[in-house]
């Protein structure tokens, strides 16, 4: 079959592959799904892969087949598998189990070991294929309705454990209403945290650098959010103005607002970080003042990384619910499609090198 594979750690090594057809066989005790692939995301992460940053291939393998956000049609399952079937769409979860005891109960997400298992970034080779064969236990069955959008269920289930963990830290309040929401950030993951919880009632202002009309300024505001541009309010005048906010969820990939967040937060209320920051930068904070309000408001600050099959299927719920009541909404997200696995430099250089500010989520159409 054909795949989009690279060196792991070597810049700029992508390039189209004729890999082996993986068989239903290699999943044990009969659970093996193969499953066509119809589309596949590409994200910061594989900005970071192509750029040599990270990433390790499977042991024995000189390459690694690249990408995590997967959307597929199962085309045959094995003899114990009874929730799936051929012609069922599905999605895919990334990490898979390692050592710890968070993964041998089935919470690889909260993994402990050092060495992590993930379809498409370490150790594990991901979508970007033709096909791919996965125990049933890591597949999500994707309802017709859905389809399309579905290409970003991964993604969504990072926005979907971040809000799930507030939710169950919150529970040592006993009682606890959140009203008020601010998502930093405006690309995919913030898109999508705004809609999730604009779909549990909140109000939410949602910070992006763009100013004046945008693709995004218009979807959200057809989600009844607020949209601000940091270029032309700050956190702390929005925060007068909107807040403070019961739970803020930070996805700029930007560390100093990651911490200027901190300063906004209501009483009682709850940062979830989500972005994930590399680097070297330095910046200086008001940390006497955070200090005395996160004690004295009883804040609380949390980071989120992966997701569990339990988000997935939140996922798909809330995707199944947006669609009914923004029809169309989730679509408008697919900004940037290339067709086809060997145009594979399109795709990346899309992803890496677009100037279009409109542009929110690149994926590969690959059947």
């Amino acid at each position: 079959m054909q795949a989009i594979a690279i060196t792991p750690r070597k810049p700029a090594s992508a390039r189209l592959i004729d890999a082996p057809l993986p068989e239903l066989a290699a999943i044990p005790e009969g659970r093996g799904v193969r499953v066509k692939v119809l589309r596949v995301g590409v994200d910061g992460t594989d900005k970071e892969l192509q750029a040599g940053l990270y990433g390790a291939p499977p042991p024995g393998c000189d390459y690694l087949i690249e990408g995590h956000e997967s959307l597929g049609q199962v085309e045959s399952v094995g003899p114990r598998v009874r929730d799936f079937a051929p012609g069922d769409l599905v999605v895919a979860t990334v990490r898979r189990p390692g050592h710890s005891l968070y993964d041998l109960i089935g919470a690889q997400d909260f993994t402990t070991d050092d060495t992590y298992y993930e379809r498409g970034i370490n150790l594990l080779h991901g979508y970007l294929a033709e096909a791919y064969v996965e125990s049933a236990d890591y597949l999500v069955k994707i309802p017709p309705a859905i389809q399309n959008p579905a290409v970003m269920m991964e993604p969504f289930s990072i926005v979907q454990k971040g809000i799930a963990q507030a939710y169950a830290a919150q529970r040592r309040l006993h009682i606890w209403r959140p009203v008020r929401a601010a998502v930093t950030g405006a690309g995919s993951i913030g898109l999508l945290g705004t809609l999730a919880l604009r779909l549990r009632g909140l109000d939410v202002v949602t910070f992006g650098l763009t100013t004046g009309p945008s693709l995004q300024a218009r979807l959200l505001k057809d989600l009844g959010a607020v949209y601000v541009s940091t270029r032309e309010m700050s956190l702390d005048d929005a925060a007068k103005k909107y807040g403070p906010f019961d739970l803020i969820l930070e996805a700029t990939g930007y560390s100093p607002m990651a911490f200027d967040a901190m300063r906004v937060l209501a009483k009682n209320g709850v940062l979830v970080w989500s972005s994930v920051t590399g680097g070297n930068r330095t910046t200086t904070v008001a940390s006497d003042q955070i200090n005395l309000e996160f004690v004295l408001g009883n804040k609380l600050l949390l980071g989120t990384v992966n997701a569990s099959r339990g988000d997935f299927v939140r996922g798909v719920s809330d995707m199944a619910l947006a669609e009914a009541l923004y029809p169309g909404w989730l679509e408008r997200l697919l900004t940037h499609s290339v067709a086809g696995l060997a145009r594979y430099q399109d795709l990346f250089n899309t992803l890496m090198n677009s100037k279009d500010p409109d542009q929110i989520k690149v994926f590969c159409q690959v059947a």
